[in-house]
């Protein structure tokens, strides 16, 4: 059995940036771009600007920020055609001055205004965080592998921000992710080595992840605010609210913090290669509003962990691209030395197929002759294999680690040859090289049943996620180790002098 797809199209298709909600930790302003107009608000602005919403629309911000702090909105809204502009505006609330930090969202025809309170003393914390930021930065820097980074990525961050519990995971091909670093007190579940089905991040909540680099939710008890008018009067529709910190929140994700024992969370994005790698995820059992300086440094320190991922990444990818570069160079001169394309390959007993793609097996198939190395099918299965490879037209390099999945014959030698990387030398007379790999039996450990990752109600509309992230193991058979992009890449171009050296071997 393979490791399945858990990704849900139901949840990835809730449209999650049209939650016309925002939390009640800020306030929502959306201005006519032409004129500073008021067009929506967050209900809760009446706290602010104490007047009930209605009263609120179609006056101009000027009123409510005063003249000069009017003249500088306008001033930065015209240096910037789009993204995201932090300020700091004051409002007289109940004779008292209110410092607000706004974020300023540039859209093609409104702005939006999110509104947080700056807590006392911020400056002060801040420079004290800043310094801590700095020596959090060193010691990622320094890591030497991917797990160093994450392993440090979430002690840092855990001693800055003083959450309970944070642990950090990576995403597979198929969108599960497993935990891969861990730090948490008592309080909280341990779920180090927990694979979570794809369904717990769907594919649109990741995507706003590319748009957000974190997400924060200071308490799942809170009652949603809505917007006046509920409609944009601008667009005549819900106010696309994708990159806003202040959105709210889908029930569903609510009820999954309940069941987790989570009160309020945090969520950090890693990307490599412009796509959304992991998550951190910071979790407390209590409330906990962090502040926007705070999540800035969040946000630096994001980038910080992506870039050295990536940059490990691409040292270890290069490497690895070099070595078999020298390697298929020093296959490619043995064809030449022997003359013949299945001796050049595997006749060497110390650099042969097997050592360039780490297979355990390989069979080159020309002109019905099969010649192998290592553990294969017989021949028959070679035979048959080779038929079912032209049925599905293989032209270029194909390679599958799960090939019973696909290919009900293979799971008679499923032991040996679990994965293959098949390259086409000439398909339609049937020669091919083909390397094998084993079975790599695996037990993931999920964090609860994945096929219970979304319960519905009779109804077949209201739905819940599942109540219980107890261990629950998954053997997983007929599988190898995956073909890297590398190993891949390296077998088209083996198949592009395979196919020069025997169209010129015919002619000659």
């Amino acid at each position: 059995m393979a490791n399945k797809n858990y990704d849900s199209e139901f949840c990835g298709s809730l449209p999650l940036h049209n939650i016309n909600l925002i939390q009640p930790y800020g306030y929502l302003l959306v201005l006519q771009k032409e004129d500073f107009t008021v067009v929506q608000v967050s209900e809760n602005t009446e706290e602010l600007l104490n007047l009930p919403p209605a009263d609120i629309i179609n006056k101009s911000i000027e009123r409510f920020l005063g003249k000069a702090q009017f003249e500088t909105l306008k001033q930065k809204v015209a240096t910037d055609a789009t993204g995201k502009l932090p300020l700091s505006f004051n409002f007289e609330v109940n004779t008292t001055n209110q410092r607000m930090l706004a974020l300023i969202h540039i859209k093609e025809q409104y702005l939006i205004i999110e509104l947080e309170k700056v807590a006392e003393n911020t400056d002060r914390y801040f420079t004290e965080v800043f310094q801590e930021i700095k020596y959090s930065m060193a010691n990622i820097e320094l890591a030497g592998s991917v797990q160093e980074v994450c392993d440090t990525a979430v002690r840092e961050l855990r001693k800055l921000s003083g959450f309970d519990g944070i642990m950090m995971y990576r995403f597979d091909s198929n969108w599960n992710g497993t935990v891969i670093a861990e730090e948490k007190d008592e309080k909280l579940e341990k779920y180090l080595g927990y694979t979570f089905p794809a369904s717990d991040v769907p594919k649109q909540a990741r995507q706003l992840y590319l748009k957000n680099p974190y997400r924060l939710i200071p308490t799942r008890n809170y009652n949603p605010v809505r917007l006046y008018p509920v409609i944009n009067p601008i667009t005549h529709t819900f106010i696309d609210l994708s990159d806003c910190n202040l959105r709210s929140v889908a029930a569903v994700h609510l009820e999954y913090l309940k069941n987790m024992g989570v009160d309020a969370s945090m969520s950090i994005r890693v990307i490599k290669d412009g796509e959304l790698w992991g998550l951190i995820s910071c979790h407390n059992t209590t409330p906990k509003y962090v502040n926007y300086e705070i999540c800035t440094v969040f946000e630096l320190l994001s980038s910080v962990v992506s870039n050295k991922i990536s940059s490990i990444y691409s040292k270890e990818e290069f490497d690895r691209e070099a070595e078999l570069q020298n390697k298929r160079t020093s296959l490619i001169d043995k064809v030449y030395t022997e003359s013949d394309l299945a001796a050049g390959l595997l006749k060497d007993k110390e650099q042969n197929l097997l050592d360039m793609f780490n297979a355990t097996g390989a069979v080159v198939v020309n002109n019905n002759q099969q010649t192998r190395i290592g553990e294969t099918p017989n021949e028959d299965s070679v035979e048959n294999l080779v038929i079912w490879l032209q049925g599905k037209n293989v032209v270029k390099t194909y390679a599958n680690d799960n090939l019973a999945a696909i290919y009900e014959d293979a799971a008679e030698y499923a032991d040996i040859a679990s994965g293959i990387l098949a390259i086409p030398v000439d398909a339609d007379k049937g020669n091919y090289i083909i390397c094998f790999r084993p079975e790599f039996v695996k037990t993931v450990s999920w964090g609860g049943d994945p096929e219970k990752a979304i319960n519905f109600e009779p109804d077949g509309k209201a739905y819940h996620p599942r109540n219980s992230f107890k261990l629950w193991q998954q053997t997983v058979r007929q599988t190898s180790l995956p073909w890297s992009r590398h190993e891949i890449n390296a077998a088209e171009m083996l198949r592009s002098f395979a196919f020069e050296f025997q169209t010129k071997q015919l002619y000659n």
